[in-house]
């Protein structure tokens, strides 16, 4: 016995007939041939979005618009792990620099004996 194929198209239109009580369950499954049971198979599937018939401009934006948002965040903690590195590479300099004797530079010349 070979196994009836539905479209996504006469899926949502029997739930959306389904769904605005222009026919009841029984009226759809007798008219169709159809088990009750594929009938609210498919209308949990409408209502999870699974019989849209292509993802909507807005549905893709939002989705463009999350990847971007995951992307800002791993670059934004990049950028502050680059920051607090460099910082510490310049702390450590600046600490090399200064465990070495420094000598103060005199603003008077001495010209032999004392002052």
């Amino acid at each position: 016995m070979r196994r009836r194929r539905f479209t996504q198209d006469f899926k949502r239109s029997l739930v959306e007939q389904l769904l605005s009580e222009t026919a009841g369950p029984a009226e759809l499954c007798r008219r169709y041939n159809i088990s009750s049971g594929q009938l609210y198979t498919w209308k949990r599937q409408y209502a999870n979005g699974k019989l849209d018939p292509e993802p909507s401009r807005e549905a893709e934006l939002e989705a463009r618009v999350r990847e971007l948002e995951r992307l800002l965040g791993k670059v934004t903690l990049e950028n502050e792990f680059l920051k607090k590195a460099v910082r510490n590479s310049l702390k450590q300099t600046q600490k090399k620099e200064s465990s070495l004797p420094k000598t103060a530079p005199s603003s008077k010349t001495l010209k032999g004996g004392v002052n």
